[in-house]
């Protein structure tokens, strides 16, 4: 199993909000950049990066998104407004691993179908759940269907992926539901990557017991409850990185700043307020 630190972006910066909700926003670091470095160096191989204003319609951080996509060697997943084809191919061109689509997904299975035959293996479907439902629009709509009978639609794709979130539980800190999140993993056709809650860990080794192909992580590790060191060891992916070279293995563009440090306030592991 994987474990995936995420980098959320909002209005540029790098956030973690309390249930999905952008009016409760607990951490926020000025630089994007510096987080995604910071995750790589002490050892995660795998960023999970999403454009919250995207998923929100209220606005866009494309350049900013890609710019973190290329600043470490790391394997990426991105989600956050993805419903054309225009954003989808733009983010694998840039160079993302996978793309996470949610609400065209559900609205089009048709849409979905056809962008996971062009992209066999490179697409998740994000399937966000509160209180037993569904949800669309960056976790701001129920679709009345439970997350077993859309997993049964998509058994027959070329996906590379279920990403479900625990939305009721996201940004709190206080653990995942173990029962369902073993009943997702065991109705899925695919990899599953579970999210919202996870914040010790035996939720961790619970996943990984589960057969979870992966865990997001989000407040517990920005704000020290997870141990990120201990974290990255055991489930960071160390070993399937690449080999460093020299000077310029890990070559990052020009002006994407140093790794952050632990005594600097927009270091992951230290919040700020909004600002």
């Amino acid at each position: 199993m994987i474990a995936a630190p995420a980098v959320d972006l909002k209005g540029g910066r790098c956030v973690q909000l309390v249930g999905g909700r952008p009016e409760d926003e607990r951490v926020s670091l000025s630089d994007p950049i510096a987080v995604a470095e910071r995750w790589w160096d002490l050892g995660f191989g795998t960023l999970h990066v999403v454009d919250l204003d995207a998923a929100l319609g209220s606005g866009d951080n494309l350049a900013l998104l890609e710019r973190v996509l290329t600043t470490t060697p790391a394997e990426t997943q991105v989600g956050g407004g993805i419903r054309g084809d225009l954003r989808a191919d733009a983010l694998l061109d840039a160079g993302a691993d996978r793309i996470v689509v949610g609400t065209r997904a559900l609205d089009d299975p048709a849409w979905l179908a056809d962008l996971a035959e062009r992209h066999p293996g490179r697409v998740m479907v994000a399937a966000d759940v509160r209180d037993g439902q569904v949800l669309r629009k960056g976790w701001t709509e129920a679709t009345g269907l439970a997350i077993t009978d859309l997993l049964g639609r998509l058994a027959s794709l070329p996906l590379a992926g279920v990403l479900s979130t625990d939305v009721a539980r996201e940004g709190r800190v206080a653990g995942i539901d173990p029962v369902a999140t073993a009943a997702t993993v065991r109705a899925s056709a695919y990899p599953v990557w579970i999210s919202g809650g996870v914040s010790t860990l035996e939720d961790l080794v619970h996943l990984e017991r589960s057969g979870a192909a992966g865990a997001v992580l989000g407040m517990a590790l920005y704000t020290g409850k997870l141990d990120p060191d201990e974290v990255a060891r055991r489930w960071g992916g160390g070993s399937d990185r690449p080999v460093d070279d020299g000077p310029q293995a890990n070559a990052r563009p020009s002006g994407s700043g140093r790794p952050a440090d632990p005594k600097r306030s927009d270091d992951p592991g230290r919040t700020t307020g909004p600002a």
